[in-house]
């Protein structure tokens, strides 16, 4: 099953991301691309689906927040699984449960692996989501990983939705970028948003940075 991409204005430009996906979603220090992983975990349980959250930092913290997100209609109790880990091997194990599956911080949990391990665990990942329908989000910190290893994850990868912030004589200037995307295709503009912590509003009109 699809997952649409509930954010006015981004889904016009990206409408769902498709089942059996692989996509990264990269940025540096802003915490909007957490908000955004968390936001399509809860589209995805609202459909039915299991979610699945592997991440390095305390459970219960993303526990917490998906229940503040959600509201009292959607308790994670039944469809969400957090498995919390320092490090990764394979990621095939975590992709079997189908629904949607979330890597939290994927460039830490995956900083000892070489790049061709890297590639190894992805392509288990890709064969294994496939096959069970699951539509994986690695969250990824910019500048992480060594170079080589980002080349490998961003070329194995259906989908790259990349956040970025800019300084400007206005203030800080926050941008998306979809250098490629699962239907072959990729968008060669920034697209503007702003994030307060709570809602994540897209600004599509052209700028000069």
């Amino acid at each position: 099953m699809s997952i649409p991409v509930e954010v006015p204005g981004l889904d016009t430009i990206i409408p769902q991301i498709d089942s059996g996906k692989v996509v990264i979603v990269e940025s540096g220090a802003d915490s909007a691309k957490s908000f955004f992983v968390r936001r399509l975990a809860l589209t995805a349980a609202r459909l039915g689906q299991p979610v699945t959250f592997v991440t390095s930092r305390d459970g219960e913290e993303i526990r917490a927040q998906l229940a503040r997100e959600a509201g009292p209609d959607l308790s994670p109790d039944g469809w969400l699984a957090v498995q919390e880990r320092d490090a990764v091997q394979r990621l095939d194990e975590f992709g079997e449960a189908g629904g949607y599956l979330a890597v939290d911080s994927f460039s830490f949990l995956s900083l000892e692996r070489s790049g061709t391990e890297l590639a190894s665990m992805l392509r288990g990942l890709r064969s294994v989501c496939r096959r069970r329908g699951t539509l994986v989000v690695l969250a990824t910190d910019r500048g992480m990983l060594p170079l080589q290893s980002e080349a490998v994850v961003h070329h194995l990868a259906d989908g790259l939705l990349q956040f970025h912030a800019k300084e400007a004589t206005d203030g800080i200037v926050r941008f998306l970028r979809i250098p490629k995307w699962s239907d072959g295709t990729f968008v060669d503009r920034n697209v503007y948003y702003e994030f307060d912590g709570r809602r994540l509003a897209i600004d599509l009109r052209s700028r000069v940075l």
